[in-house]
Order: structure tokens, then sequence, then C-alpha cells
């Protein structure tokens, strides 16, 4: 980490001497480059300041209150030799950005401070390849950065059957016929997880995904990210279709336990998930939709809930499969306040899985400069199915971007 702070601080000053710009602009970041334009960088960050107020599901429990940095990044992108060879390193510097489940595994220390780490090469102009670490093609909600969020953080749907980031290669394309866009994703990935130091514990991750706009493009990327801050004169609608298949996968969820069976050995057994996302946009309102169906491939039989089965390890945790809906809308008024509502549904296969849940939530926000400056509050009422008390949340988050 030292050696990679070195690098970074002599790679600005050999760049900044011989640099034809060097420029800021807030929302963007600090851009140097080189005389050529054949190097550029670019570096911003942000802060993201979270207050939490919550009272447990459990009978008689009092209520929790926490204060924390939620997250803090940094980020660097650019091109070198050429601006076909696009770049982009990303750190989270928060203990919860840096969070992956590791069990056994953490006397190894694996350092997760690295969130995105990829190459990403034009081969035409609507057609890339990308080599690295970064975020898998999954659901809309997830691709999204936390930064760009219309409602304080990510939903259900999104924490139980996102495919978070991996390191891999991805093929990326894009044509138009006529006014609509279609574009392909497709993934090939070691299913670790990001920052794996170890033997392949598993097989590989496979991920296909396509995205209808038959609309058009939305203004300055709008389909990823939330809220109509550009206030589409017409609209817009995004659709999104993902297939994901893991083969001999050993944890919970993406970034969840190790499963291990009852001779200490790492549970092994293929997941399907299929992921789908609508986006809609105009004159200042956006509504989001997204379903996720996960399951264990081969096995559904009467046995998957005993520990023994191929499904349940020796503690009694099992894969989180199942399904999840979310419908999320809001309208963004010309002071730029925004009020939000989002419904989010889960439901497992199994019992010893996730918990059933309803969950509420209303959101303001204000937006000073976008999605860099901003302030956002939400209240939430989660209904966990069959349990005598049910959940209240409330959040306050400051970011703060530079």
């Amino acid at each position: 980490m030292r050696l990679g702070i070195v690098a970074l601080f002599i790679s600005l000053i050999t760049l900044s001497a011989n640099a034809q710009q060097i420029s800021y602009e807030y929302g963007e970041g600090l851009t140097i480059q080189s005389k050529d334009s054949n190097y550029k960088l670019l570096l911003s960050g942000r802060i993201q300041t979270l207050f939490v107020s919550e009272k447990p599901s459990n009978v008689g429990e009092a209520w929790v209150n926490e204060l924390s940095i939620r997250r803090a990044r940094i980020k660097m992108d650019g091109h070198v030799f050429s601006p076909k060879l696009v770049y982009k390193l990303e750190f989270g510097l928060s203990e919860r950005d840096r969070i992956i489940r590791t069990d056994q595994y953490d006397s190894k220390k694996v350092p997760n401070f690295i969130l995105d780490a990829v190459l990403k090469y034009k081969l035409t102009k609507n057609l890339e390849v990308w080599a690295g670490q970064t975020k898998l093609p999954g659901n809309r909600e997830r691709v999204v950065s936390s930064q760009s969020l219309q409602i304080v953080d990510r939903s259900q749907v999104n924490s139980i059957f996102n495919l978070d980031r991996e390191i891999g290669v991805q093929l990326r394309a894009k044509q138009s016929y006529g006014k609509m866009v279609v574009k392909q994703i497709g993934s090939l990935s070691l299913g670790e997880v990001r920052n794996s130091m170890f033997t392949n514990l598993g097989g590989n991750h496979y991920v296909a995904r396509v995205e209808f706009l038959p609309f058009g493009e939305f203004k300055s990327k709008g389909d990823y990210f939330e809220s109509d801050l550009k206030r589409e004169a017409k609209p817009k609608l995004s659709f999104g279709l993902t297939y994901s298949y893991n083969d001999k996968a050993v944890r919970q969820t993406s970034t969840g336990r190790y499963l291990i069976n009852s001779s200490g050995a790492y549970m092994q057994h293929d997941l399907a998930t299929v992921l789908v996302d609508a986006l809609i946009k105009y004159k200042g309102f956006s509504t989001t939709f997204e379903y996720a169906n996960k399951t264990a491939v081969g096995d559904h039989s009467s046995i998957a809930e005993n520990v023994g089965s191929s499904l349940i390890d020796s503690s009694g945790r099992t894969y989180f499969t199942g399904q999840g809906i979310n419908l999320q809308s809001g309208y963004l008024f010309k002071n730029n306040f925004e009020v939000a509502g989002r419904y989010t549904r889960v439901t497992p296969d199994r019992a010893k899985s996730f918990k059933a849940q309803n969950e509420y939530t209303l959101a303001l926000s204000k937006y000073i400069v976008g999605h860099t400056l901003k302030m956002q509050a939400d209240v939430s009422y989660i209904d966990f199915d069959g349990t005598p008390s049910d959940e209240i949340r409330y959040r306050i988050q400051l970011e703060i971007g530079f």
C-alpha cells in the first residue's frame, strides 16, 4: 500500500511537470493532461457521512443510534498512450467500504480497500474489452454508483441478489437501430469476489446482459444515475436483462460467508440468477423496477432444509436463494428538492436462508450540486414475515465530493 501511494505521487509529479493543462472543476475533480494528450489523469474523491436510528425487530429492544463514515472513496481514471486505452482505479477507505466476510481467511489479512482496478480498450467506437477488477454487469441498482442514488442506500433486493465486483474480462458492445440503442455485455470472472488472493475455490462465473433503449440514449448517461437531474424533455426508457451462472459457488451471497460442510471442505453448488430491470425518466419524474430470481441449480429436494444436504453447511447456513422485487419512484422539483418512495419485497426459497420481508421507504433529498453535494433523509418500515415485531429506521446522509 505504501509503495502504491509513493508511486502515485511520483506519477502525479512527473505528469504535472510535463502537463499542458491542469484544471479543477467541482463535481469532476482534478484533471492533469500531458502536452501530447496521450496521457490523462482525473483524480476525485467523496465522503458519505451517515446517521442511522433504528428500532430492531426483536420485541423489547431499545432504539439503536449510529453515526459513521459510510463511504470514503478516492478514484483515479483517465487514459495512457492513447485515448483508446482507458483505466480506472478506485479505493474504499472507510471500514464499511472494506468489509467482505472472509471467515477462516481472516488470518490472511486480505486487503479489501481496492474496489476497481480495470483497463478498458476501445477496439472500435462501439466495442470495448475490459480486463481487471470491476463491477459485474448485474442489476442496475448495483451498477449505479453509490454516489448517484435517489435514496440513502440501495435496497434489500440488491443486498441479497447483487453480483458485486470480481476479477475477470468483459466484452461490451453497442448498436443503434434508428432511435433505438441496444447494449450487450458478456463477462467471464473467477467467482471469488474482489481482491481474491487464493486459488479458485470453485468454478468460474459467467454473466450476460442486454439493454434496450427504444427512445435513444439518456442525457449525460442518465440511465446509470438515479433521479432525473437532467430533466429529460422526452420520455426515456431503458430495459435490462441479466443472466448469471456461478459454477460451484462457495459463498452465501456475492460477498457473504463461505459455506463449509461437516468434513471441513468448501461446499460447492451451481447458482443461476436472473435479473430484470427497467428505468423511465421524463421531466423530473423517474421510476425504476427490478426483479431478481436466484436458484440453486438441480437441488429442490425435501432434504434441502437439513444439515448435511448439499445446500446446508455444518453451521446450518445455506445459499441466499429466492426472489425479490423493487419498485422506486420520485419527482424532482425545480428547486432541486426531490421526494421519492420505494417498495421492496424479498422471499427466500428456504427458511434457513435470509428473512422474508416487505420494506417501505419514503425519502427526501436536496441536490446542491447534483449527486456531488447533497443531503438525503429517509424513513423505512420493515415488515418481517412471521415475527411479532417489525423494524423502523431513520437515516440522514450528507454526500460531499471533491
